[in-house]
């Protein structure tokens, strides 16, 4: 009866905290963007005043309204954000494992005593602030900060290249920053790997290069997925970046929720966005989840 107890208690705390700071959060939100504008505190009606009773709970939700969510199709500021996001968190993350994965396969074939320290090297960013080293590119990568600086010494270029403010300035923040989420799970997997494989296909014939990609890169593709599901969801909503290092014509999805919500006061608007970007998200990681345990089903 105790181990029992002891299991459900084990499996209710992660599930309550979901419950708390995912669902509830979310379920205001999506009640938000069923609201209409108000020049009011909160800036939205209706707002549902529980002291009523649930009749009062039944009125307010038959003023809901679904006018937010026809605004967003007639107004293409809000697609183009939207496709202008998920194409830079795309290439974000295409580039983010092209940097990631040599570094995560370099530490996976270093000694072993070396692995602890490689590892606390890559995860040693995160004791800054991420602000500040997002701010330490805008010196990095202005027209007199030390990149230009160094080209320019090197005799590579004749004058400085315009870094700052551009697209290339986000990517280059985004990989930096988010190349950790991406190493650490290439590292695991990469880490268990069987070296007896390789020994096997060189005793066969097998080249280097064959051999990386039929069997290590194969047997990495459990951390390549985790790594581009860490890197490619937190950077489509991505609103530090974009608004530190890019420039006016860099769209993306953060900065348009960011000025709705604090420019224009467009609390339902907002909220409407923020429910559709949420569904984007989830929809294809449940339907790829769903896919992955079919396969692992069917594979047994």
């Amino acid at each position: 009866m105790q181990n029992r107890w002891t299991r459900w208690v084990v499996v209710a705390i992660p599930y309550l905290w979901l419950v708390v700071l995912f669902l509830v959060p979310f379920l205001i939100v999506l009640k938000i963007s069923f609201s209409m504008t108000a020049v009011a505190q909160p800036p939205y009606t209706p707002v549902i005043d529980f002291a009523n009773g649930i009749a009062g709970v039944i009125e307010a939700i038959g003023e809901f309204t679904v006018d937010n969510y026809v605004w967003l199709t007639e107004d293409t500021l809000y697609l183009s954000a939207y496709l202008s996001s998920l194409w830079i968190a795309l290439v974000s993350t295409a580039l983010t494992l092209l940097v990631a994965y040599p570094i995560a396969y370099g530490m996976a074939r270093a000694p072993k005593r070396w692995q602890a320290t490689l590892v606390m090297l890559v995860i040693l960013p995160f004791w800054t602030s991420f602000l500040i080293r997002v701010y330490s590119w805008i010196g990095i990568l202005k027209k007199e900060g030390l990149l230009n600086q160094f080209l320019l010494w090197s005799g590579l270029i004749d004058q400085p290249l315009t870094i700052l403010n551009t697209d290339w300035a986000v990517y280059i923040g985004i990989i930096y920053s988010y190349l950790p989420f991406m190493v650490l799970p290439l590292y695991a997997a990469l880490e268990r790997l069987d070296d007896t494989l390789l020994e096997a296909a060189a005793d066969l014939g097998s080249t280097p290069l064959r051999s990386f990609w039929q069997i290590t890169f194969p047997l990495s593709l459990p951390g390549v997925i985790a790594g581009c599901f860490l890197v490619f969801i937190p950077v489509t909503g991505e609103f530090v970046i974009p608004d530190l290092l890019g420039g006016s014509d860099t769209l993306m999805i953060g900065k348009t929720l960011w000025s709705e919500f604090f420019n224009n006061r467009d609390w339902p608007i907002a909220s409407a966005v923020a429910v559709i970007l949420l569904l984007i998200l989830v929809v294809p990681i449940v339907i790829f989840q769903n896919f992955e345990a079919r396969r692992q089903e069917a594979a047994r």
